[in-house]
């Protein structure tokens, strides 16, 4: 048996993987090390804390209660176990009634139901009407005639179109529940992968070898429709099944802000190791030099160093909550939170689809503001994906129905049917459509027939030659049915060579009602043209037909056909019939099987398919590139096709310089990539490409030492508007032999479009920007399977719930049902969530960093001894968790910047996401000497008002615990007035947030006082005893109250008037438009609601005046 092949006999046990499966992240035994792992290994934050606690606990270094740190992060962690707990319980629920669900297994000849989980490999199960199939089984037999079924792969592939599944003629006699238990099998099969659509084995019985496919194979996950019973034979189970397989995880994705984030947080770990180097070594030259040290205090200067190594632990402990403990869970919350406002903008619900925005992943919330390149599919992207049979070329005659544009000669729909009786070639071609082709019909004559196929094109196809009298309405195991001029006529089908974006045609061999054989072909004019024989009377005038339907945005197929003698077919079909055994390259060795009768044909025509673009498609695009971004579209249709879509959908304009590679040659193609680079290049005052600085400038705008020499994300956004076209033949020469000078060239573009591109070289192209351009971020949107490998490739990918299925949508991480929600999706969640993420980030340091420098400059003055200002639990512990937890979140779920409306009235307003305004390293310092410099007041604010001491009523002064606590009720209350400052729009809840968080603070905390000096029950020591009696020393002191009020109000006045400076005397663009926001002020731009509608002479006179480059 070859490795990559299993082999089994029917009712015999094996050895294969059980049917059960388990979707869940943890099991009982993993859960406990998987999540200390992806907690404490994963997040370095978590493991700071949990060593600098661990640390707090030993009581010789610490100076604060031993569990301050450990608490609030057990309790952050333990919120997160039970979430974790809480999702992955609800998955192993589901999985418990899928293993316990019944079906049919055939056991020592009778049908006995059994659990999903007990069905084995080369079980025989009997599955019926509207029941999901239990694994992956070998059709054997069903109700229907010719063992035909009819499946729905929804849950696999979201299409809801019906496809056929159909056993091989020799299995057609098990009917009986006796014929199953007599029957005797090897199977011999490919080994378990993830391809849905590729199935290769060979069965053996009666001593002959019969080759079995994915025609034959129901996958788990698919249901049974239209069909009372199917007999099956089971080859994959449980987690080898291919939709199993196909249940992988998404690639990892980390933010820009993210990488930031991380930056600064090790910035604040080594400003906590140089405070504590710095307090440590203070400490050890007063040891070894003062005289309070050495005279009261009998320290020995011997044991200096030693204690400054215990000291050095101590203000680790001490100032450990510079690093903001609470931010990480903060960040988490407010992204779901943003997540599901987006999954509930009404807005972005497709009400015809039934379909809302579903945003798959919550930690790439903030992306969505700064995206600097979009890579669009077209096909049911920018179009419907809903086809009409609109014109055809036969004989040199165009038929059908004009589109607006053309400059054709049309001959009616009628004239064509009734030639369709007289002319040869109209018949063939009419016959050919309605032949060739995987359409299953639906119903029947005169009773609504409908008809199901994976392909829009091939629906609109059958259904376009139905007015001509050429009907398909019954498909067989090998044959179809055609109703032709109302008389019933038999095609067998005798073998099929399938499409793939490989191949980009299908053929098939036919045995005509007249008994001869034919070819009959269809497929893209780049490989059917190849394959014509010499002799073609319409070669030129067709090919004049498909460059005026693809300028016109048709899409084209090119129908051919070869009549067959009987010895050639004879001598094919032996070849294909050992192609189609084979196990392990049977789609190579089948393609070149084809190769060899798919030659010499005769030309019948052409036919053009038009697929309107969707609604708002125009708009929206326009939008985003005046927002700064630039969009590529790739796309597999022609190049006429493609470059019409892109002037009717505004990628592509009038005053466009286009430049098109028609080359063919490698040395042709890197001419046109360098003369088009220099006319590009001409009398622009552009600068190097590259990205160039020193380590100081990296350091400072945080760019990562291999984004230095990359192309500068900025790179062409101020040059004249110029696009490329260049096809897939082309872009592979390109990508492998130029990649730079392509680049260079299209980052010098507005627009890009690939047309005749490959799925992989989708994902390539994106790859060759998200590698080669420093800082940007790359979204990629599609609605096929053809588009995961572009999407998963991106920073950011958005799928499209749309005709060609849900697995680009699934695999995304994020999903809308049209293009024109992309508009508000960026330009409105995207910059506030940016905006808002930003806010968060900077206020959760500064408020940190405020509050704990109040420490240093304490220890600064008492010292160096170590000892904390203020109270563990009350204070330090309660501060991230308790007092100040909802001003950030109120921060990051609804402030506004800018409202809605005026996001998307002013799209420029995005561009500050994409030069980083909010959140850079410039902003962080800002906020992070703010934060010194409100610390530093606070503390010598109160030295000052309170001089040598506080005199109580009681005539005694107050100790370092009153004082403590005042300076840190000064702190919340200069931090609750710097929320207010931050905010751009004030929301009833935002200021209930705020304000009530003060409040709480001075209802709370007096009640904790009374509370935490008790000795509880007569048993538990007091949790804060330093606080007894403190109600008395600060409530009752006019004093307190007095610099309570004065000292946050002078300390946030500064940045008051500096943040009115700069927007009286260097507004930024938002600044102005918060004020057109606020006043209701006229807008008297120019109204550019105008649209250039261009027509096929205005394109040829554009080529002529020279704003079209070909090569």
């Amino acid at each position: 048996m070859h490795s990559k092949e299993r082999t089994f006999q029917l009712h015999r046990k094996t050895d294969f993987l059980h049917n059960s499966i388990s979707t869940g992240k943890y099991s009982l035994l993993s859960f406990v090390p998987r999540f200390v792992y992806e907690q404490f290994i994963q997040k370095y934050a978590n493991s700071f804390f949990l060593v600098t606690g661990t640390l707090q606990t030993i009581k010789e270094i610490t100076p604060t209660s031993q569990f301050g740190t450990l608490a609030p992060l057990a309790f952050i962690i333990i919120l997160t176990a039970i979430k974790e707990v809480f999702e992955d319980s609800k998955r192993h629920a589901q999985d418990m009634i899928v293993n316990s669900t019944s079906t049919l297994v055939l056991e020592r000849g009778v049908f006995v139901k059994k659990q999903w989980r007990q069905v084995t490999v080369g079980d025989i199960v009997k599955v019926e009407n509207k029941q999901n199939f239990p694994a992956d089984m070998i059709l054997l037999n069903s109700s229907e005639q010719d063992s035909q079924s009819y499946i729905e792969t929804s849950q696999l592939d979201g299409e809801t179109n019906l496809k056929i599944r159909q056993g091989i003629v020799e299995t057609n006699f098990l009917k009986t529940e006796k014929d199953l238990g007599q029957f005797e099998a090897t199977l011999r099969c490919e080994a378990p992968n993830n391809s849905l659509y590729t199935f290769e084995a060979t069965m053996t019985f009666g001593g002959k070898n019969y080759p079995i496919g994915p025609e034959q194979l129901l996958l788990r996950g698919a249901q049974l429709r239209n069909t009372h019973w199917v007999y099956g034979l089971v080859v994959f189970t449980g987690h080898e099944t291919k939709l199993l397989q196909n249940s992988t995880t998404t690639p990892v994705k980390k933010t820009k802000v993210e990488h930031m984030v991380n930056t600064q947080i090790i910035f604040l770990f080594l400003c906590l190791i140089v405070i504590a180097i710095v307090c440590s070594g203070g400490g050890y030259i007063r040891q070894t030099t003062g005289s309070f040290e050495s005279k009261i205090m009998l320290l020995k200067p011997s044991e200096a160093l030693v204690n400054a190594g215990k000291s050095f632990l101590t203000y680790i402990v001490l100032f450990n909550n510079l690093i903001p403990l609470s931010l990480v869970i903060t960040l988490e919350f407010v992204k779901l939170v943003i997540a599901f406002s987006i999954d509930s903008d009404l807005d972005l619900y497709h009400a015809p689809n039934d379909t809302p925005a579903t945003a798959k992943t919550s930690s790439l919330v903030e992306e969505l503001g700064q995206v600097d390149y979009i890579f669009s599919d077209k096909t049911g992207t920018l179009t419907c994906n809903m086809m009409e049979f609109k014109m055809a070329t036969i004989g040199g005659v165009v038929y059908g129905v004009p589109t607006d544009d053309t400059r054709l000669t049309v001959k009616s729909s009628e004239e064509l049917r009734i030639m369709s009786e007289r002319d040869s070639q109209i018949h063939a071609f009419l016959t050919l459509l309605s032949v060739c082709h995987t359409v299953i019909p639906e119903g029947s004559l005169g009773n609504d027939l409908q008809y199901q196929s994976a392909s829009p094109d091939e629906t609109a196809l059958v259904e376009g030659v139905v007015p001509f009298g050429f009907q398909f309405h019954v498909r067989k195991p090998k044959s179809v049915i055609v109703r032709i001029h109302g008389k019933d006529q038999e095609f067998h089908i005798l073998a099929v060579n399938e499409f793939n974006s490989t191949r980009k045609r299908m053929s098939i061999v036919v045995r005509m009602p007249d008994g001869s054989l034919k070819l009959m072909i269809k497929g893209a004019d780049t490989v059917i043209l190849d394959r014509l024989s010499k002799s073609n009377n319409y070669l030129d005038i067709t090919n004049n037909h498909l460059a005026e339907f693809a300028s016109e945005g048709l899409r084209t197929l090119c129908i051919a056909e070869r009549v067959i003698s009987e010895q050639e077919y004879q001598q094919w079909k032996q070849k294909f019939d050992e192609a189609a055994t084979s196990i392990d390259t049977r789609q190579e060795l089948l393609s070149q099987v084809a190769e060899d009768i798919e030659r010499d044909l005769v030309l019948l025509g052409a036919t053009a398919i038009e697929d309107k673009l969707q609604d708002g498609v125009p708009n929206t695009i326009h939008t985003l590139m005046e927002a700064g971004i630039k969009v590529w579209v790739l796309t597999g249709d022609r190049q006429e096709t493609a470059i019409n879509i892109g002037y009717s959908c505004r990628l592509i304009t009038a005053n466009m310089e286009l430049f098109v590679c028609e080359a063919e040659e490698k040395e042709d193609i890197k001419a046109f990539l360098q003369s088009s680079l220099e006319k590009a290049l001409k009398g622009s005052n552009e600068k190097t490409p590259l990205l160039k600085m020193n380590i100081f400038s990296r350091m400072w705008r945080n760019v990562k030492k291999q984004d230095v020499g990359k192309f500068r994300k900025d790179y062409g956004m101020d040059m004249r508007p110029m696009g490329l076209v260049i096809d897939g033949k082309k872009l592979q020469i390109a990508l492998d032999a130029f990649p730079k000078e392509f680049l260079h060239l299209a980052l010098l573009c507005k627009a890009v479009i690939c047309c005749r591109v490959s799925p992989l070289q989708k994902a390539l192209v994106v790859k060759l920007v998200k590698d080669n351009v420093a800082q940007t971020v790359t979204l990629a949107i599609g609605d096929g399977a053809n588009d995961v490998t572009m999407i998963q490739a991106a920073h950011v990918g958005v799928g499209i719930s749309g005709q060609e299925g849900l697995q680009a949508a699934r695999n995304a991480d994020f999903a809308i049902a049209q293009f024109r929600f992309l508009q508000k999706l960026l330009l409105v969640h995207g910059a506030w969530s940016y905006s808002r993420i930003s806010k968060v980030i900077v206020f959760s340091f500064y408020k940190n960093v405020t509050m704990y420098l109040i420490q240093l400059w304490f220890t600064l003055t008492n010292g160096f001894s170590g000892q904390t200002l203020f109270e563990t639990w009350s204070s330090v512990s309660s501060y991230n968790v308790l007092w100040t937890l909802l001003p950030p979140l109120a921060i990051g779920i609804f402030d506004q910047f800018v409202s809605a409306e005026y996001l998307m009235k002013y799209p420029e307003l995005y561009r500050l996401g994409q030069q980083d305004v909010f959140y850079n390293n410039g902003i962080f310092f800002q906020w992070f000497f703010n934060a010194v410099l409100h610390s530093l007041l606070i503390f010598f604010g109160w030295t000052f008002v309170l001089g040598e001491g506080m005199i109580l009523n009681s005539g005694l002064v107050a100790d370092n615990w009153s004082f403590g606590q005042m300076v840190y009720a000064t702190c919340l209350a200069t931090v609750f007035v710097k929320t207010l400052m931050v905010l751009d729009s004030w929301a009833r809840i935002t200021s209930i947030c705020v304000i009530g968080s003060l409040v709480a603070f001075f209802a709370l905390f007096p009640a904790y006082v009374v509370v935490g000096p008790m000795n509880l029950f007569g048993k538990f020591a007091p949790l804060s005893p330093e606080l007894f009696n403190l109600n008395n020393v600060m409530w009752s002191n006019w004093v307190f109250w007095f610099a309570l009020v004065l000292i946050p109000i002078a300390i946030n006045l500064r940045d008051f008037l500096w943040k009115s400076w700069k927007r009286l005397f260097r507004p930024k663009p938002y600044h102005i438009v918060q004020e057109i926001q606020r006043t209701r002020a006229p807008d008297y731009r120019p109204k550019q609601k105008w649209f250039f509608k261009i027509k096929n002479a205005t394109h040829l006179t554009r080529t002529a005046s020279g704003r079209v480059y070909p090569n």
